[in-house]
């Protein structure tokens, strides 16, 4: 797959580290048709290194780079694993995940968003607020998952709280799946806004895990409140083990 010689997203042969292309900058000026708005995040993307490295990789988006991290920090994905990625689109982290299973893993994603194929991936267009979507999911997964990734959210209003309570119950309908499908043993992550976990939320994943972490990884853009929780050591249902 594109960008598996870039195992870890520190760069292959001749390509430095993302560290090492900070120092560059490109000017990006107002186009009349342009929003002021649209040229700052043009010229944010033209001067983000983990878009430049991405593109290199050939890795579908930046945000590959957190899972990446998530990763090397928390040991979530290894050989053989099943994985589900929920809110998968463009398939980034598809990419990362089916890198670190290999051949013998078992990657399946889904989005309300058609995604390109993955040579490797099972693809499904759907919601997970939908029974017919999460029965598709479960079908194909085929068994249970060694690991559920979530990093959806919700399209930002401007509003804070509306953001993170929406963005919430993102996170709450991708445990629920993750408590029905997880192995004993298995890692649940999903992304959360500032402010962290909710306390209902939380309390299950304490419960129901053995170690739960929040965390933000280095590529997360300095001005985003994101940040994920990271919970490991499925207990099983109702956090008893087995």
């Amino acid at each position: 797959m594109p960008g598996r010689k870039g195992r870890g997203g520190k760069g292959g042969k001749g390509g430095g580290s993302v560290s090492d292309r900070r120092g560059l900058s490109v000017r990006v000026k107002t186009a009349k048709r342009r929003k002021t708005s649209s040229t700052r995040w043009l010229k944010r993307q033209l001067n983000d290194p983990y878009v430049a490295e991405a593109k290199r990789l050939g890795l579908r988006s930046r945000a590959a780079f957190k899972l990446i991290e998530l990763d090397e920090r928390f040991k979530l994905l290894s050989r053989g694993a099943a994985v589900a990625d929920l809110g998968c689109a463009p398939g980034g982290w598809c990419q990362v995940a089916l890198e670190r299973v290999g051949d013998t893993g078992h990657v399946v994603g889904i989005d309300i968003q058609e995604v390109e194929p993955i040579a490797g991936v099972d693809l499904i267009l759907g919601d997970i607020m939908e029974d017919d979507a999460l029965a598709a999911l479960t079908e194909a997964l085929g068994g249970k998952a060694d690991v559920v990734l979530s990093d959806m959210a919700a399209r930002a209003t401007g509003h804070k709280q509306t953001d993170h309570l929406r963005t919430m119950a993102l996170a709450g309908a991708a445990y629920d799946f993750a408590a029905r499908v997880l192995k004993p043993g298995g890692a649940f992550v999903t992304k959360v806004l500032l402010g962290g976990t909710e306390k209902e939320l939380l309390d299950l994943l304490k419960r129901d895990f053995e170690k739960v972490s929040h965390a933000k990884p280095p590529s997360s853009r300095k001005g985003s409140s994101e940040m994920y929780v990271v919970a490991t050591g499925f207990r099983g249902e109702g956090g008893k083990a087995g």
